[in-house]
């Protein structure tokens, strides 16, 4: 890809999101970061779900017009990739340590002094919800605001500890075989998309399914052994006083985790979207759903107002999202599939 120094080379498939690939060297690893967008505006960093990358997290929603007028007019966007998850990502050598979530929270501190960022906004899915999560709690100071989509604060329950232990020792011994393709395939995904015998999977599972078959199999372990030892941020919640909007599909897995981690906020500050007929993958699945939601959501920073003059270096506008926004009387009759719960 290149050294740490600058740009390096870009694909195809970043040029369709407008990227620009850099590969970042921190002390915990080298880790790929896409750049999209004028980076005089302000920062918005993302981070995918186990096995994934920017690619697929999120190129449903930034392919999505409305959603992706309203996230590259108002900043810059920078895709961090867990180490060894890019595209053409080398197998990740047998002798490096083992990173923990912890690491992964750390090293995006390292990723936004290199590119010499400072109070970003962040979006996170999942497994990538958490770390983004984490770090908000390590690093109040570099965290304007949350977007959180089917996130994960607890420490796994028994049923989840033990089937990412049969991922992991698949991964580990067989590779990306046909068994983790299809319970990776479950995490993301509803039914309704996944298929049966009647109905066939959906082009975006089909897709899925092609890029799990190149990841490598032992970088894919490594990330899963890291969000399988995380531990419960319930408590910490509390303080955690940015602003905060989840989005769940409502038959994702982890429904019960978002509408817990809703509970765990200040109600002043967090609102919880409940998406109708979606997985936890929201961004692939009903992207369109989302973006009435993050306009209010922005606006509440002072962004989304055309007429207004925001130096883009600087602290957003502190005033609060109004959970009231997020009714669906003032959501509007386009987004009719979407339920909505605020903190209780």
């Amino acid at each position: 890809m290149g050294d740490s120094s600058g740009s390096v080379s870009i694909d195809m498939e970043a040029m369709s999101l407008g990227g620009q690939e850099h590969l970042v060297e921190t002390t915990y690893g080298p880790v790929c970061v896409a750049v999209c967008g004028d980076p005089d505006k302000p920062a918005l960093i993302t981070y995918p779900d186990v096995a994934l990358n920017y690619m697929f997290s999120f190129q449903g929603l930034l392919f999505c017009p409305e959603a992706s007028s309203l996230l590259l007019h108002n900043f810059c966007i920078y895709h961090i990739s867990p180490i060894g998850h890019e595209l053409g990502a080398p197998v990740i050598g047998v002798d490096a340590p083992l990173l923990s979530a912890d690491d992964l929270a750390d090293q995006i501190v390292e990723v936004l002094n290199y590119f010499g960022l400072g109070a970003v906004m962040c979006m996170g899915v999942t497994a990538g919800a958490y770390i983004l999560t984490l770090f908000a709690m390590k690093y109040r100071q570099r965290v304007l605001g949350l977007i959180l989509v089917s996130p994960l604060c607890q420490a796994p329950s028994w049923s989840e500890w033990l089937c990412n232990k049969v991922m992991s020792n698949l991964l580990y011994y067989y590779g990306m075989c046909g068994v983790v393709k299809e319970l990776l395939l479950k995490r993301y995904f509803s039914k309704e998309v996944r298929g049966n015998a009647q109905v066939p999977e959906s082009d975006i599972v089909q897709e899925c399914r092609r890029l799990l078959c190149e990841r490598q199999s032992t970088n894919v372990w490594r990330y899963l052994e890291a969000i399988n030892g995380r531990v419960d941020l319930s408590e910490g919640l509390r303080k955690l006083q940015c602003r905060t909007l989840i989005f769940i599909g409502e038959n994702s897995a982890y429904h019960s985790e978002a509408v817990h981690m809703t509970t765990k906020l200040d109600r002043r500050y967090g609102a919880l979207v409940e998406v109708q007929g979606s997985g936890s993958l929201v961004t692939e699945e009903q992207p369109q759903a989302m973006v009435i939601p993050m306009e209010y959501f922005l606006m509440g920073y002072g962004l989304y107002r055309p007429t207004q003059s925001v130096s883009p270096r600087s602290p957003l506008s502190p005033t609060r999202i109004s959970p009231e926004l997020l009714s669906p009387e003032n959501m509007g009759l386009k987004l009719k599939p979407i339920k909505t719960r605020l903190a209780l």
